[in-house]
């Protein structure tokens, strides 16, 4: 489950480039048609972006360091636990390990797995595979309570399925998806050792269940209600709820005690739990488990496997070919090593000047808040009085953390010269992240975490921790330059923070209080203006058709919240310091550049909480009352919307 609601979003651009656009008729492809003229798709990615783009600088600035430092041409910087990522990057670019090995290093965890016997034997042993990291067919989380965010408490939710989202189910496509997937695990697990017919069997039983969970498990649409996941249950009547697996064994394996509570982020898989989950459907679990395992192992295997593992992939996202080994090597030891590899990239690229500046302008969109919180004219005094509250109350993390999370020490990387294989080490980083996560559930709450590392280009609010988070990555051309104009930073840092601020007002964070814990702080009259409001963001995106997509306004609504309360806020503080309007409105679509693949599209509106980036930039514009005075724009123009359906909340 995601809590953190951020500012990026990976749907993509189908519009056809024009450049005689106006952006009085279309203010996206005004500015953005040159680029998407000359906009090449790189063959191991299934879109280009700003976002991207900077990414792809970021990546081959940190790809270049880690060779470096593998080959010895110089040495590694002293940032805690970065010697253990390079020990790591030098197996994943052992090529030559990696292909000699083939499928010995999965040998053991695949028997552990096939000498499953039946559903006794799994119920004995599933404490055993939820510590040993192996998906099982519901899922357990220790995070902090909602409503009293200073303790962590143990949550409960499904398993994921094969397909991105339960909707993509019912899409036309789906049938040919699923064969793809089975054909490439029935490959990958003959590959591993299995017989073709248990293979085909594993793989027939696998979608049996996927197609059994598919129709329980939450949707992207119902995850995005976000409070919606917090339902305590006391630990006897969630037990009573299940009556053919021993939960009360696995419980007592998995975390050594009973907890007094569980919170149910899915009460309608808990209600089907036991026809999902019992002795008829043992052999379509076992095949499921499997399924999964083997899926996720082969990134972490030879080429071979590399390579026959792609296919699904493929044709969820388009994209043309496989990432090199070198970008693999890399991709994969920033996914373990994460913060790690952040703190590097923001102690070595990001700097001071630029984060004071960004500091600065941040405490102005504090301030235009505060001031358009005052002035509101829907809110009473006292729910007013309450959002500045939250609001000042706000935890600012900017660029990359002070200190890195204690899990990086306990990581532990065997050298190839100890018997260590890349997947051997991704494995134990993996259970040594379950173990940790377990951990907390006696511990306080860490409100020192980071939600984003310092090398990634997003940002995020958390809600529970009611803090902003902003990575030195994104804190560059175009979203910021301190050389460039101060409307054009405005129009897109300046949109970015305040796209965070809004979340704490969104559909999800206006349930949230000062900190962090799921309280009402409105009136019953602000509360149902509010709700209105968010109803016309809602109607003001539904249905919009975009390529082979139509896009859902209820599964998308806090992310437009934000983007209308950003946009807002960015176009009121730059009033004060500049005069040019339109470079704000330009840079605000400049930001939302984007090209896709069309596969790509359909699997990210699917699973994606934001609008796609065209729609970002011109629905968002439409609602700006400035837009039409800066770029004169007139009721026959393609950019007017009537004044009444435009949407005002922050």
């Amino acid at each position: 489950m995601n809590k953190t609601f951020a500012i990026r979003g990976g749907s993509g651009n189908i519009i056809e480039p024009d450049v005689n656009a106006r952006p009085q008729d279309n203010l996206y492809l005004a500015v953005n048609s040159q680029w998407l003229e000359n906009a090449k798709i790189p063959s191991d990615r299934s879109r280009i972006s700003s976002f991207d783009g900077i990414d792809l600088n970021v990546e081959k600035s940190l790809m270049k360091d880690f060779a470096d430092w593998a080959d010895g041409k110089k040495s590694v910087t002293d940032v805690p636990n970065l010697e253990k990522a390079v020990e790591f990057y030098k197996l994943a670019r052992d090529f030559d390990k990696r292909n000699s090995d083939g499928a010995n290093p999965i040998k053991a965890d695949m028997t552990l797995l096939e000498m499953i016997q039946d559903f006794t034997d799994f119920n004995l042993k599933a404490a055993d595979l939820y510590k040993a990291a192996f998906s099982l067919p519901f899922s357990f989380f220790v995070d902090a309570d909602m409503k009293n965010t200073k303790v962590n408490v143990l949550n409960f939710s499904g398993p994921s399925t094969f397909l991105p989202d339960t909707k993509t189910y019912e899409t036309d496509g789906a049938e040919k998806l699923l064969e793809i997937l089975k054909k490439q695990s029935i490959k990958l697990l003959t590959m591993a050792g299995v017989s073709e017919q248990q293979a085909t069997e594993y793989a027939e039983d696998a979608l049996k269940f996927d197609k059994r969970i598919s129709k329980v498990v939450k949707s992207t649409e119902e995850w995005a209600d976000y409070p919606a996941t917090y339902n305590p249950m006391p630990i006897n009547d969630f037990l009573g709820k299940i009556k053919n697996f021993n939960m009360k064994h696995f419980l007592d394996g998995a975390f050594g005690e009973l907890p007094e509570r569980v919170i149910v982020n899915e009460p309608r898989f808990l209600e089907h739990f036991d026809e999902l989950i019992n002795e008829d459907t043992f052999d379509e679990i076992k095949g499921w488990m499997m399924i999964k395992f083997i899926n996720g192992a082969a990134s972490y295997l030879s080429q071979e496997f590399r390579e026959a593992g792609f296919a699904f992939s493929q044709a969820l996202s388009g994209q043309p070919e496989l990432s090199s080994g070198e970008k693999q090597a890399y991709r994969l030891t920033n996914s373990v090593f994460s913060e790690v590899v952040g703190v590097y990239y923001g102690q070595t690229y990001f700097g001071e000047n630029a984060k004071k500046d960004v500091l600065d302008m941040i405490h102005k969109m504090l301030d235009v808040y505060e001031k358009r919180l005052k002035e509101n004219s829907w809110l009473s005094e006292s729910t007013k009085e309450k959002a500045i509250v939250k609001l000042r109350a706000l935890i600012l993390k900017i660029g990359y953390p002070d200190k890195i999370e204690e899990i990086y020490n306990r990581l532990k990387v065997t050298p190839k010269s100890e018997g260590g294989s890349l997947y051997s080490n991704a494995r134990s980083s993996e259970i040594e992240s379950v173990k940790y996560n377990t951990e907390k559930l006696h511990k306080p709450v860490d409100r020192t975490v980071w939600m984003m590392p310092g090398n990634l280009v997003n940002a995020c609010y958390d809600p529970q921790r009611n803090d902003l988070t902003f990575p030195a990555a994104i804190l560059q051309a175009p979203f910021y330059d301190i050389k460039q104009d101060r409307a054009e930073n405005f129009g897109g840092i300046g949109t970015v923070i305040a796209h965070e601020i809004s979340h704490a007002f969104d559909n999800n964070g206006a349930k949230f209080d000062e900190l962090g814990n799921m309280k009402n702080w409105w009136t019953d009259e602000d509360f149902k203006e509010f709700e209105k409001r968010t109803q016309a963001e809602i109607d003001l995106f539904d249905g919009i058709k975009y390529g082979p997509v139509v896009l859902n306004g209820k599964q998308i609504v806090s992310e437009n919240i934000a983007d209308q309360g950003g946009l807002t806020a960015a176009v009121e503080a730059a009033k004060g310091e500049s005069d040019d309007l339109k470079k704000l409105f330009e840079n605000f679509a400049r930001v939302w550049a984007n090209k896709q693949l069309t596969e790509s599209i359909k699997t990210q509106v699917a699973i994606d909480v934001h609008a796609p980036g065209p729609e970002r930039a011109n629905v968002q514009s439409q609602c700006q009352d400035d837009f039409y005075e800066v770029f004169d724009v007139k009721e026959d123009d393609g950019m007017w919307l009537d004044p009444d359906k435009r949407v005002h909340i922050w």
